[in-house]
C-alpha cells in the first residue's frame, strides 16, 4: 500500500510502497477513504514538536473496516468508521475518573509503536514509526477501541475531520469550558479548530462569538459557522473587543503562538476564562499580569482533544452533524495523497480550512 513517509525534519514526505503486517489481538485493519491534514502534521514535519522517525504522518482518518484481530468487540468487516487518535487503556486512574484524554499509559504510542511494543509498518525490511493513526496512507492499523462506528450513508470525507479538528474545537466548547447561553466568546486563530471552535460556541448558545484571524478568508467561514463578529487582525484587537460589547466570558486561542496566548488572557472579562488549545512549542514562554489573574479571579486553562470521552462525544457529534448543527462541509478542500506536500504548505500559508486527502 502507498503512504506518505517522514524520514527527516524539514524535508517533503515521501510517498512509497510500504509493507503492512496484518492486525494483531486488540487492532483492527482500515482501508482510508480520507485523511485530514493537520498543524500538528507540519509541526511534526519542521520539529517542532518531535517524534520518532521514519514515520507515517497523518492522524485525523475515517475508512471502512477490512480485517480484525483477535479479542475485537466493538467493530466487525464492513463497518465504516472514523478513527479517535488518540488511543486509552480504560483502568488507569485517569480513564476511570472520565479523562481518557489523559490517559496514564501510552508510552508507546508516544514511541511510534503500537500496544505491544512493535511496529506494523516495513519499507525494505526498515520499521516504519506510527504516528497515532497513520492516517496518510491506503491502510492502517490501529488499536481496535480507537474505532468508532459510523452509518454507511454519512459521508467519510467529512466524517474523518471529527478526528481531530471538530472534536478538539467542539469539545473545548462543550466539555473544557463548559460555554452556557449567553455567554460571550472570542475565538483567536480560524482554522480547522478555531473554525469548531465557533461552531461549538454557537451550538452551546453563546450571544456573542467573536471571530478573530488574519484571513479574510477564515473570517468568512467563521461568518457562515456562527460568529457574530469578526475582527481582521493588525488593529488594536482588545479595544475593537471592548468596542463591540465589552471583554468576553471564554477566549479561545487556536494557534499556539505565545503572543496570542497572552492576547488571550487580556480578552477576558473578571471570572472569565483563556482556554490554550492550540499547540505551543515545547520551549514557549507567556508573560501574563498575575495580578490582574488574581484581583479579576480570571482562569487560563488548557484543553486537550477536547476534554474527548470518546464513547460519550463521538456520538453527541454525529448527532449534532445529522441534525445539521454541525457544518463540516464547508471546511473540506479534497486533495490525493501525492500532493500532500502541497496540503501542508497551504496550511502553513493560512489559506484553506482544512486539506483532506481523498483516497
Amino acid at each position: 500500500m502507498r503512504a506518505a513517509v517522514l524520514y527527516e525534519y524539514r524535508t517533503p514526505l515521501v510517498v512509497q510502497e510500504l509493507d503492512l503486517d496484518p492486525p494483531r489481538a486488540g487492532e483492527i485493519l482500515v482501508r482510508m477513504a480520507a485523511s485530514g491534514v493537520c498543524h500538528s502534521d507540519l509541526h511534526s514535519v519542521k520539529g517542532v514538536h518531535p517524534g520518532p522517525m521514519p514515520a507515517v504522518l497523518g492522524h485525523e482518518g475515517a475508512g471502512v473496516v477490512e480485517a480484525v484481530g483477535d479479542e475485537v468487540k466493538n467493530v466487525t468487516v464492513g463497518d465504516h468508521v472514523i478513527l479517535s487518535w488518540l488511543p486509552y487503556c480504560g483502568d488507569c486512574a485517569q480513564c476511570l475518573g472520565g479523562r481518557a484524554n489523559l490517559c496514564e499509559r501510552l508510552a508507546w504510542s508516544n514511541a511510534g509503536y503500537m500496544m505491544d511494543g512493535t511496529v506494523r509498518l516495513h519499507h525494505d525490511g526498515q520499521a516504519i514509526h506510527h504516528y497515532t493513526t497513520s492516517s496518510f496512507a491506503e491502510m492502517a492499523v490501529v488499536p481496535a477501541q480507537t474505532a468508532i462506528r459510523v452509518d454507511k450513508d454519512l459521508p467519510l470525507s467529512e466524517l474523518a475531520l471529527m478526528g481531530c479538528a471538530v472534536m478538539t474545537g467542539v469539545g473545548a466548547v462543550l466539555n473544557t469550558a463548559r460555554v452556557r447561553p449567553g455567554d460571550t466568546v472570542a475565538v483567536l486563530g480560524c482554522g480547522g479548530v478555531g473554525l469548531n471552535i465557533v461552531q461549538g460556541a454557537a451550538i452551546a448558545g453563546a450571544r456573542r462569538i467573536v471571530a478573530i484571524d488574519l484571513e479574510p478568508m477564515k473570517l468568512e467561514l467563521a461568518h457562515e459557522l456562527g460568529a457574530t463578529e469578526t475582527i481582521l487582525a493588525g488593529d488594536d484587537i482588545v479595544q475593537t473587543v471592548v468596542d463591540g460589547g465589552g471583554l468576553v466570558h471564554f477566549a479561545f486561542e487556536a494557534i499556539g503562538r505565545p503572543s496570542t496566548i497572552e492576547l488571550a488572557s487580556q480578552l477576558v472579562r473578571p471570572g472569565g476564562e483563556a482556554v490554550l488549545v492550540g499547540m505551543a512549542p515545547p520551549d514557549a514562554r507567556v508573560p501574563f499580569n498575575p495580578l490582574d489573574m488574581t484581583t479579576g479571579e480570571k482562569v487560563i486553562r488548557g484543553s486537550w482533544y477536547g476534554s474527548c470521552r470518546p464513547s460519550i462525544d463521538f456520538p453527541i457529534l454525529l448527532d449534532l452533524y445529522r441534525a445539521g448543527r454541525l457544518r463540516l462541509d464547508l471546511l473540506v478542500t479534497p486533495c490525493a495523497l501525492e500532493d500532500v506536500n502541497d496540503a501542508l504548505t497551504r496550511i502553513e500559508s493560512g489559506k484553506v480550512a482544512r486539506s483532506v486527502i481523498v483516497f
